[in-house]
């Protein structure tokens, strides 16, 4: 049966790659970015694409008009977008970690609360997180405000769980480690990741429409490498 699902980051990397396999498998797609020409250029049936900035007070007014008009209803949120900065922490200023953490934790947050009053029973909230937010794994030096932001995302999707535990509605957040994507190699130029873009976007979308059978509030590190 189709869902509706609304993914965040879809110009590129992971994001872009899930818009198509659940367009391809014949699901709803509501794809925002700030740049909605990639996704608009595969003139997807069943995909709707539109400039969206996580960072815009105001236009979150638009998903929302578009859900009432549209859909009525949404069966799965991947909040993927993410803002990646690796600055030596003594060079980074309130303004770094402001920007970092309003896409983030705060544009998280603020996406998911206007999304939830369409949701029900079996709906589920997935959120991309980072090994480097994970407490006790590897850190690694220039990435105090993304890995910070990242460890905020997964201690809000333990609280919305709990919060929203009888709605029936599920909230999971995924810890990536290495993807080989385009904002990895902005942030670590030259390195080679072990897993794809497509193949990391290929579990996110099996996790996205059965993960809420079998969890709820949980972090799920997906990363072939210890710690």
């Amino acid at each position: 049966m189709s869902k509706n699902i609304i993914i965040t980051g879809t110009s590129r990397g992971i994001g872009f790659e899930l818009v198509q396999l659940f367009a391809n498998a014949g699901h709803n797609v509501l794809a925002l970015s700030r740049n909605e020409m990639p996704i608009k250029n595969l003139k997807l049936k069943q995909v709707t694409c539109f400039s969206f900035d996580l960072n815009d007070n105001n236009a979150y007014q638009k998903v929302v008009d578009f859900i009432n008009k549209e859909w009525q209803h949404v069966d799965v949120l991947i909040n993927n977008a993410g803002a990646l900065l690796n600055k030596p922490f003594s060079e980074t200023s309130m303004d770094d970690f402001e920007k970092v953490y309003k896409t983030n934790v705060f544009g998280v947050a603020e996406l998911t609360r206007i999304v939830l009053p369409f949701m029900k029973k079996d709906s589920h909230v997935v959120a991309i997180s980072s090994m480097g937010g994970v407490q006790g794994s590897m850190k690694f030096p220039g990435l105090a405000a993304y890995s910070s932001s990242k460890a905020a995302i997964i201690t809000l999707t333990e609280l919305l769980a709990e919060e929203y535990k009888d709605s029936g509605i599920s909230f999971n957040v995924l810890a990536l480690g290495a993807v080989q994507t385009e904002m990895l190699e902005e942030a670590f130029p030259g390195y080679k990741a072990p897993i794809t873009a497509l193949e990391m976007a290929e579990y996110i979308q099996d996790f996205a429409v059965n993960g809420n059978k079998y969890y709820n509030g949980k972090l799920m590190q997906v990363s072939n490498s210890t710690p």
